[in-house]
């Protein structure tokens, strides 16, 4: 039987992950978070390691506070880089695989076209170059899949996607910015992807090819676009203004533009991705049903 250690279990992409798991029979997951295990204590990676014996490691835990990173730097990277390596160095020459969990932060936004796993990396924040290390990290061991990712948003935690259902039935006006354009990534559909590729190597029917992939929903749109769909699919009646990104400066600098080119990991893997639109729907329904219980 399979082993897959989902570490960050307690987060958005780990929560979506263990919803997905239900799904999948004859694996034994094993779900930690913070409390049980801490990836930043070297030891405390090699014991779990050692008592869970893992044939999958799937990193879900992120230092993703975009903004306060930029005067907490030591802690983002020792959250995305000192512990990416505790993960690899201890499984290192093993035949365990580790999926790691990546951003499109890594790029600097200047492109005018998706940027492609060869696309070179240059991150404009403390956020991005922690996450930049954490690739570097993830790739010393020889198993390793890293999935670039952007926009994330999932019916559990805190995200974009809440935050403007929330801020939509409370103001009459949001204002949001246009001028940053990218892709939203639903973090159920993620979640199944990895759990097919895993289910696909592991049945022989696909090979595994380490590296690095992106992953995004389909289509682009701005913030603002994106804010704008979430209030008219959910029926508020709150109007989304376009606003520059110099009218609401943050600490932290976002990528203008950091759409995702996903040819390698559909080509390699299989995979039919959702158009954005598609799932944001399907979110706001869970959303909705998850506040009926």
């Amino acid at each position: 039987m399979a082993v897959i250690l989902v570490t960050g279990a307690s987060g958005q992409l780990g929560n979506e992950i263990r919803n997905s798991s239900k799904n999948y029979f004859g694996y034994e997951f094993v779900f930690t978070d913070i409390d049980t295990l801490d990836i930043t204590d070297e030891e405390a990676v090699k014991q779990t390691i050692k008592t869970t014996h893992p044939d999958w490691i799937i990193n879900c835990v992120a230092y993703n506070l975009v903004d306060k990173a930029e005067t907490d730097s030591e802690n983002a990277f020792k959250v995305n880089g000192q512990a990416v390596k505790n993960l690899a160095e201890s499984i290192k020459g093993s035949e365990s695989r580790l999926i790691h969990i990546s951003t499109d932060y890594v790029f600097d936004g200047n492109s005018s076209t998706p940027y492609n796993e060869n696309s070179i990396t240059n991150p404009q924040s403390a956020y991005g170059k922690s996450k930049l290390e954490g690739e570097k990290s993830a790739l010393l061991h020889h198993g390793t899949m890293i999935i670039r990712t952007s926009w994330l948003y999932s019916s559990f935690g805190t995200n974009f996607v809440k935050t403007i259902l929330k801020h939509g039935k409370d103001k009459e006006t949001l204002r949001v910015v246009y001028d940053q354009t990218g892709t939203p990534t639903y973090a159920a559909d993620l979640s199944n992807v990895i759990l097919s590729v895993i289910s696909g190597v592991i049945r022989n029917q696909i090979a595994f090819n380490a590296g690095i992939y992106h992953y995004s929903n389909e289509g682009t749109c701005s913030w603002y676009d994106f804010a704008t769909e979430i209030i008219n699919e959910s029926g508020l009646k709150c109007k989304v203004i376009p606003i520059l990104s110099k009218e609401y400066p943050t600490a932290a600098r976002r990528p203008s533009f950091s759409v995702l080119d996903k040819s390698k990991i559909k080509e390699n893997y299989g995979i039919d991705i959702p158009h954005w639109r598609e799932s944001l729907k399907r979110c706001i329904k869970q959303i909705d049903f998850l506040h009926t219980l």
